[in-house]
């Protein structure tokens, strides 16, 4: 966990995992985090390596190509392979985009 919070300090975007507290949310842009789900190595029968999957939403109020740059260096610098993927969100007027990687977390 100290690893992924070290790269989200990183990115100097404010975050918070899952959602912010009802009124606590900054300005766009801004993350949020989750750990999903599990991915884990067996060995022997038992969990022998943990790996997490990991989320990170990046919302912004216009399309910001600089605001995903910066997510990404950060995830390169790091080693993380990672998907992306985008959304609009209409009902709060703010683009989603997804970035899911897996590391033991």
């Amino acid at each position: 966990m100290d690893e992924l919070l070290k790269m989200l300090g990183e990115m100097q975007i404010p975050f918070a995992y899952d959602h912010f507290a009802e009124g606590e949310s900054p300005d766009p842009p801004f993350l949020c985090y989750l750990l999903p789900g599990s991915n884990n190595f067996s060995a022997d029968g038992r969990v022998y390596y943990k790996i997490s999957e990991v989320h990170i939403e990046v919302y912004t109020d216009l399309k910001d190509l600089s605001v995903e740059a910066a997510v990404e260096a950060v995830l390169d610098e790091h080693g993380i392979f990672y998907n992306k993927s985008e959304i609009w969100i209409d009902s709060e007027k703010l683009y989603e985009v997804l970035y899911t990687f897996e590391m033991e977390v």
